[in-house]
């Protein structure tokens, strides 16, 4: 009679996923690589004088205008963004994959590029420039420029969070709704809408971390003009030439938006 085999000890769900050690040693130079910077300009913060660095005039000018641009970029990126993720995610129109490439443009972008195309498009010289200043609207160098540039390289992480929202949750709900008699204004409102509101909510978070760092396409597009276009990170580059200190108080500002922004996104509830 053949012995019973044995049953075999039970493993962790997780010992099938064990990696090769070696991967712990790039992944730790990865992440020194990261967080040694970060460290290096903590230590050189002079924390006595933090406080009157982050109140000067200048500071508070730069730091109040990136909070209302950063705002109203936000505000525009939810505007356009969730009728363009829905369109992305819901329909099955021709050229779609196109669309999508060119919407997620301007993450590969370089931002100067995209500061000389809205220069190109909407200055005094460009393709429409013209007709907007013989309606006396002007918009390049203006605070209007600087919410236009931050909205043109914001709204894709907008479009991004909210189309993998919309493309997870299904549409099981809203055939239901639908199947009920909900009309489609009904069914956008109160059945998709609510279902990614957390992927509405960060995609809205991190266009608002976005427009608050923007720079490349600020400078060529808006300028810096203090307190009209000069944003923080503007003012921190003009600032590491003549107060290195204050450059380092602000560029540690940003860190801590930026710090604060990845845990909310990171904490967010999953659909």
């Amino acid at each position: 009679m053949s012995p019973v085999p044995r049953r075999a000890a039970r493993r962790p769900a997780s010992a099938g996923a064990e990696l090769p050690r070696w991967v712990l040693a790039p992944a730790a130079v990865g992440a020194l690589l990261v967080l040694l910077p970060l460290a290096a300009l903590v230590l050189q913060v002079d924390w006595a004088d933090l406080p009157a660095l982050l109140t000067s005039e200048a500071s508070r000018a730069a730091l109040a205008l990136s909070l209302r641009t950063s705002a109203a970029a936000t505000a525009l990126c939810v505007l356009l963004g969730v009728p363009m993720a829905l369109v992305l995610a819901r329909t099955s129109l021709p050229g779609l994959r196109v669309l999508r490439s060119l919407v997620l443009l301007p993450l590969v972008l370089p931002p100067v590029v995209g500061g000389l195309a809205l220069l190109y498009a909407f200055g005094r010289r460009g393709l429409l420039g013209g007709q907007l200043e013989a309606l006396g609207v002007s918009i390049a160098f203006t605070t209007a420029a600087v919410v236009l540039a931050q909205t043109f390289v914001a709204l894709p992480f907008l479009v991004v969070s909210l189309e993998g929202a919309l493309r997870t949750a299904g549409r099981r709900h809203e055939e239901v709704a639908a199947v009920l008699g909900a009309g489609p204004w009904t069914v956008l409102r109160r059945v998709t809408l609510p279902v990614v509101l957390p992927g509405l909510a960060s995609g809205a978070v991190l266009s608002f971390a976005r427009a608050l760092g923007e720079f490349g396409a600020t400078l060529t597009f808006a300028g810096s003009l203090q307190g009209t276009t000069r944003t923080l990170p503007l003012e921190v580059y003009l600032q590491r030439e003549t107060d290195p200190d204050a450059a380092v108080a602000l560029a540690l500002l940003l860190v801590v938006v930026a710090a604060v922004v990845v845990v909310a996104v990171r904490g967010r509830p999953a659909l």
